[in-house]
């Protein structure tokens, strides 16, 4: 871990990259720590009646993340792990809420793996500008997320019960800093 934890307001919202494992580890880590789980993908697919990438194609990027953060603002939770998707830290109101409301995880993977790691960006529903592809996504939203991270879990060639692992014994009252 880069930076340390520190757990506010009891939530756990996880951020990263398409492919970084954060509904996976998300719905783990809730049941570690007895704790709801939210994915936000999900809340905004209910809530537009359509698949993202239906959203995509239909509203195109810019109102797809607009949708987005009404959904992640529309989240109320306490002692909940949300897995967040991967552009809304675009939202920048979104992002200050999460923030307020609990603790920002980054779940820190290299462009290499969320290459091997996704199929088509398209149907996958990842927002890419014209002309975008992943390595140029990938360095837009980097500095995004270490922005708005409390703390940061490199996932790089580990096991979704390591990275569980690492983010609760970094959170207050484990004893570990």
């Amino acid at each position: 871990m880069s930076k340390l934890c520190k757990l506010n307001a009891g939530n756990i919202i996880l951020i990263g990259m398409p492919g970084a494992g954060k509904s996976t580890v998300g719905v783990v880590l809730a049941k570690k720590l007895g704790y709801a789980f939210v994915d936000s993908d999900l809340v905004l697919q209910e809530r537009e009646g359509r698949l993202l990438h239906e959203i995509i194609e239909e509203r195109g990027t810019e109102r797809f993340w607009e949708a987005e953060e009404e959904a992640n603002l529309s989240i109320d939770a306490e002692r909940t792990v949300i897995a967040t998707g991967g552009s809304a830290v675009y939202g920048d109101r979104a992002m200050a809420y999460f923030r307020s409301i609990g603790t920002v995880v980054y779940l820190r993977l290299s462009c290499e793996a969320v290459a091997d790691r996704l199929g088509d960006l398209n149907e996958r529903g990842v927002t890419l500008r014209e002309g975008q592809g992943l390595a140029e996504l990938y360095a837009e939203r980097v500095p995004l997320y270490e922005k708005y991270a409390d703390c940061t879990v490199d996932c790089e060639c580990l096991p979704i019960r390591e990275i569980v692992e690492r983010i609760v014994n970094n959170l207050p009252g484990n004893g570990r800093r």
